[in-house]
């Protein structure tokens, strides 16, 4: 029984030592949204050997946000993948010998510093067993927020009104705006301004512009710290930006 144990084994290392690459695909989606993408720049991706830290395989996220009528409005049915051919991912190729311990990380949307997230996720990756479809799906919180007006260090006249203009958009790069598929309507956008001695919120409404929100404030002389957030109360997702102006 024991011989018959020690062959096993021995065919096992056998057929994993003759196998080098095995493919696991890698994707970021946004919370309430879509895939994150060639169109807001991609995931960053990064695969590591989980006890080592050695890193095995990274890369950026490549192609399309998805198929929103298959993501966003069909129910989902097990075993059914989200994505399609063009959805965008990471195809991570790892050259393991033997039964791998892995730490996937993504950082998303990787060319909005400001709203960066990092999600991890830890799995075990098994030599020649690829993992396709949908494949290692990391979900990304938040919204990506431009401020768009005032500049940062814009110094601003006194004794006019300050418009305040952002541009907020799912993680994905998707739309936000009133009556849309991610409805405006249900998000609290606002600016936080603030000097010392001095605090106000400032409602922000949408424009004729998708996405685009904004609102004025009546600043006095001084140094002033601007910060525009966006809340769904439903999901949780919030997003920050900040920019710092002088009145006059």
């Amino acid at each position: 029984m024991k011989l018959f144990g020690l062959c096993t084994l021995l065919i096992l290392l056998i057929s994993f030592n003759g196998m080098s690459q095995t493919n696991v695909m890698i994707r970021a989606k946004a919370k309430d949204a879509k895939f994150i993408g060639t169109s807001v720049g991609g995931a960053k991706i990064m695969v590591r050997n989980a006890l080592t830290k050695e890193i095995l395989a990274e890369g950026i996220t490549f192609g399309s946000t998805g198929n929103t009528e298959k993501i966003m409005k069909q129910p989902k049915v097990r075993y059914q993948d989200l994505s399609e051919n063009n959805t965008a991912g990471f195809l991570a190729k790892l050259d393991i010998k033997s039964p791998t311990f892995i730490e996937v990380e993504a950082y998303a949307p990787i060319n909005k510093k400001q709203a960066t997230v990092k999600t991890t996720t830890q799995l075990w990756v098994i030599p020649g067993k690829d993992i396709m479809g949908d494949g290692v799906v990391l979900e990304i919180p938040g919204f990506i927020i431009d401020i768009l007006s005032p500049q940062t260090h814009e110094r601003i006249p006194g004794g006019i009104s300050t418009e305040i203009k952002v541009n907020v958009v799912m993680m994905c790069g998707c739309p936000v705006e009133e009556g849309g598929l991610w409805d405006a309507s249900g998000f609290e956008i606002k600016a936080v301004v603030e000097a010392e001695g001095f605090f106000k919120e400032v409602a922000l409404q949408q424009t004729e512009k998708s996405s685009t929100f904004s609102g004025n404030i009546d600043l006095n002389k001084g140094n002033y710290t601007i910060t525009v957030y966006a809340f769904d109360p439903k999901t949780g997702n919030s997003g920050v930006d900040k920019t710092n102006i002088i009145i006059n």
